[in-house]
């Protein structure tokens, strides 16, 4: 019974953070490889990747979130991701595991409302053992006004 009210994540982590995002919505993991820039993209839009002829835009999660300086390493990975139709790569600092978390152990996501920031896509605090987990709606990241890849995708 516990299963049918569980669900699995992929697990990554950002700095010092990890983050855990549903596995329906990853297609695959591959290494960081070099992109091809695309101008007056913003910052966090690193470029697009030719992934097996479906051109693909890749999102480096660090500098979108502001965590500073994004350094790539034998365990930066690119995840690659299908968001409302459309294929998004994510670059991360690495890829921890795939996890199952029941219900009981999902918080609700802290009330930011009246800051100046947008946590809309952070569905809330997953907890295991002595790790805690930002559970993110990549769908409602990568849709939001700022980023727009969904959107794009629906409109063409």
């Amino acid at each position: 019974m516990a299963a049918q009210h569980s669900n699995e994540y992929l697990t990554f982590t950002l700095g010092k953070e990890e983050y855990g995002i549903e596995i329906l919505k990853v297609q695959e993991i591959r290494c960081y490889e070099a992109v091809t820039k695309i101008a007056n993209a913003p910052e966090f839009i690193k470029g697009v990747v030719n992934l097996r002829g479906i051109i693909v835009p890749v999102v480096d999660m660090r500098i979108k979130f502001n965590l500073g300086e994004a350094n790539y390493d034998q365990f930066t990975v690119v995840i690659i991701l299908n968001v409302a139709k459309r294929v998004v790569g994510m670059v991360v600092d690495g890829v921890s595991d795939v996890i199952q978390l029941a219900a009981e152990r999902i918080r609700p996501a802290p009330d930011f409302s009246a800051s100046s920031f947008d946590t809309s896509y952070i569905t809330g605090l997953g907890t295991m053992d002595d790790r805690m987990l930002i559970l993110v709606d990549i769908e409602k990241l990568m849709g939001g006004a700022e980023m727009a890849l969904v959107e794009q995708a629906t409109v063409q």
